[in-house]
């Protein structure tokens, strides 16, 4: 009885085992291809535009800081920036520390009722 019950194990063991190498790479290689197109990819082109934004910071552009300070930029050097955050308080940042690039909103002309 233990006989046939081993040679029922390796024979079914032996047919299933044609090309088996690479069927079992192909969910690995599925998975680096959803994580490259969902992850990977995204997250370099965030990267590439921020390098790209701090590359083209310039005096006078009014600019948010990843700490969250507002300040409009008065002098420009290779690493550092001197920002003007209220009248004669200036600040030194690291170019990279620079988050994004805003426009102050227009003043409204518009009148309040009473």
């Amino acid at each position: 009885m233990f006989n046939i019950a081993y040679a029922l194990g390796t024979g079914g063991a032996q047919g299933g085992s044609d090309g088996s190498g690479f069927t079992a790479f192909v969910p690995l290689i599925l998975m680096f291809g959803i994580f490259y197109f969902l992850l990977i990819r995204p997250q370099q082109k965030k990267t590439k535009q921020h390098q790209e934004m701090v590359n083209a910071l310039k005096k006078g552009d009014k600019v948010i800081t990843s700490g969250g300070i507002h300040g409009r930029i008065t002098s420009v050097s290779d690493v550092i920036l001197t920002l003007e955050i209220a009248d004669k308080v200036r600040i030194k940042v690291a170019r990279g520390n620079v988050a994004t690039i805003y426009q102050a909103p227009a003043p409204s002309d518009k009148k309040e009722k009473s």
